[in-house]
């Protein structure tokens, strides 16, 4: 995908067709001879898949026992950028952003760079307040990418490497430059397939993001010919590491005509790629929708019921024919028009259901996880907390089982997950928490606690006490195991404490909430505020959590803060005084709509 280094701007949209599209017809290219028939569908992979490298049998990927695995994950994108990491860290801890993939039920992550962390670049971009990403201080990006890789693997996600961009600058249309030539970007995957060599959770790299015209398949010109070059890369990272998979990408143009850039695999039923170590190929396509560019399927009259015939010419025909995996490695959408939302429908009842078929499915990673890419949007929201729950939810019946936990050489088993945290006390400036002690193969060596996605503090024992927190104030907490070897444990179940109130007993407040107009899309709430003291209030505060992904849009007669689903608004200047007995309101917007209808929590001051 094409994005601008910097985070915050939204791309222009860049013309991807240069060739005319001829109509679009049923395509029927010649199987390579050592195709077979294709598989039965198998029954749903086993959640316990996914150990070891992996290879290729016809169209689907096995794990090392032979299971049939689907990659079903996101991209996350930012190490190819001139942040040179991952983007979010800004906010929270990594090990914070992956576990919340996992919990949503992705399996993989695709993650892009550029050569240029080749050169010890130091990421920008990660913030290390109260206790985030504590453990990537002082480190280079690769170095970044080892703990991101690391943690994946130890709670079951598996990783894919993509050389996204030569440099930070900008998306190159083959797959190099005259500052980074073609042997440095070999030198450079080698040099990636080494780093990783032993380590399980990274399962394969995809060698050039969006080759593109004059990219050619099969043309013969070693300049501009992808499919050769692919044959070179890949045999190169092969001869590090045999074991991993090769992911190939397509063109923009075969035999004059055009689809999305690294989306046209039509040259391959011609031109396969061909590998020195045999059941290590997967193809890889790009698709997106009208948000990214116009293009001439989507004003057919057919639409969507054209669009299978186009994805068949285009890539889908390698995994129907049985000739190798499919792995859809981008697509994606803001969602926003009619024409998308029928596409992104279409579109995963192609990929095939994984209740219904299994790990024999098309792979696929979306884009993109960060909310931040201008033309698309993400899974999160703007506050790289929230979750689009409609873009979310088109998804979910493509979505699979996760991976076996573990990944490189030495220990990789994370400690157990830490059971029984309970609040063992309270005041006005303090919670005190306990919870049980975790295992481990090696032995547990500490303890991290969490407030929210903040890291509050550590631990040796199996107690801790968070300090210098605000009177009558909820908090939520989690816990996570950590041993010697770096292994963190997924978190704990939450506990949910709320501070000890100063305000002396004279004071007290209610509060009620009501729906004042819900369009779907979005919806308006109206709270109202009794004091039910003794004594005028001076001031008060309304906290809930929502039971959805809602996230606030415009407040009035109240300012407000949203971390997660929890919203606290307090008093505007003028309404913070309530006489005994009397009550005041506020309101707000928020999105999406359907919203149930909170808990309530008011204090007076």
């Amino acid at each position: 995908m094409r994005h601008p280094p910097s985070f915050r701007v939204r791309r222009t949209l860049v013309a991807l067709l240069t060739a005319t599209l001829a109509a679009l017809v049923p395509f029927t290219p010649a199987v390579p001879a050592q195709a077979a028939a294709a598989p039965s569908s198998p029954s749903p992979a086993a959640a316990a898949s996914g150990a070891g490298y992996w290879h290729t049998e016809g169209r689907r990927i096995l794990d090392a026992q032979n299971q049939p695995v689907r990659m079903a994950g996101v991209n996350w994108f930012g190490f190819e950028t001139s942040n040179y990491v991952a983007h979010g860290l800004w906010s929270r801890d990594y090990k914070s952003m992956v576990d919340q993939m996992k919990t949503l039920g992705y399996n993989t992550i695709r993650l892009p760079y550029s050569d240029d962390i080749f050169k010890g670049t130091q990421p920008n971009g990660i913030t290390y307040a109260n206790g985030l990403n504590s453990d990537l201080q002082g480190l280079n990006s690769l170095q970044v990418m080892d703990k991101i890789v690391g943690y994946a693997g130890s709670i079951g996600l598996k990783v894919v490497l993509d050389r996204h961009r030569p440099d930070s600058s900008a998306q190159s249309a083959l797959w190099y430059t005259s500052a980074v030539p073609e042997a440095t970007w070999i030198a450079d995957l080698k040099a990636m397939a080494a780093r990783y060599q032993g380590n399980t959770a990274v399962i394969g790299i995809d060698l050039h993001n969006e080759p593109h015209d004059p990219a050619c398949w099969g043309c013969g010109d070693t300049s501009t010919d992808w499919r050769l070059a692919a044959e070179r890369a890949g045999n190169a990272v092969l001869s590090v590491n045999p074991s991993l998979l090769i992911f190939v990408e397509g063109v923009q143009t075969v035999n004059g005509q055009s689809t999305w850039w690294g989306g046209n695999l039509a040259g391959v039923a011609t031109a396969p790629v061909r590998l020195s170590v045999a059941n290590r190929l997967v193809y890889s396509a790009h698709d997106y929708a009208t948000s990214v560019a116009q293009q001439p399927w989507f004003s057919d009259p057919s639409f969507p019921a054209n669009m299978p015939a186009v994805w068949d010419k285009n890539w889908g025909y390698i995994f129907k024919q049985n000739i190798a995996p499919v792995w859809l490695g981008e697509f994606g959408t803001t969602l926003q028009s009619t024409i998308d939302q029928k596409w992104l429908a279409a579109l995963v009842d192609y990929l095939r259901p994984t209740n219904t078929y299994g790990a024999d499915s098309f792979n696929w990673t979306f884009w993109s996880w960060n909310p931040n890419s201008g033309d698309t949007g993400g899974i999160l929201k703007d506050d790289w907390q929230t979750v689009d729950t409609v873009k979310d939810g088109y998804l979910a019946a493509i979505k699979a089982p996760g991976f076996t936990g573990g990944g490189g050489g030495g220990d990789a088993t994370a400690p157990s997950v830490p059971a029984g945290l309970a609040v063992t006390g309270t005041t006005a400036s303090s919670v005190s928490l306990s919870w049980k002690a975790s295992t481990d193969d090696t032995g547990v060596t500490g303890y991290d606690v969490y407030r929210g996605t903040a890291k509050a503090g550590e631990a040796t024992g199996t107690s801790f006490t968070d300090t210098g927190l605000t009177a009558g104030t909820r908090y939520d907490y989690t816990v996570r195991a950590r041993d010697a070897a770096g292994n963190t444990s997924a978190a704990s179940a939450s506990v949910t404490a709320t501070t000890a109130d100063t305000g002396g007993g004279s004071s007290g407040c209610s509060a009620t909430y009501k729906v004042s107009s819900d369009w779907g899309s979005g919806f308006n709430a109206d709270i109202t505020v009794t004091n039910t003291g003794s004594s005028t209030t001076k001031s008060w505060q309304v906290t809930w959590e929502w039971p959805g992904g809602q996230t606030i849009s415009a407040m009035w007669n109240a300012s407000y803060s949203q971390v997660g689903r929890t919203v606290t608004a307090n008093n505007a200047d003028h309404n913070g005084a309530i006489a005994v007995g009397a009550s005041t309101g506020f309101g707000f917007g928020a999105t999406p709509g359907g919203a149930g209808t909170p808990v309530l929590s008011c204090r007076a001051g």
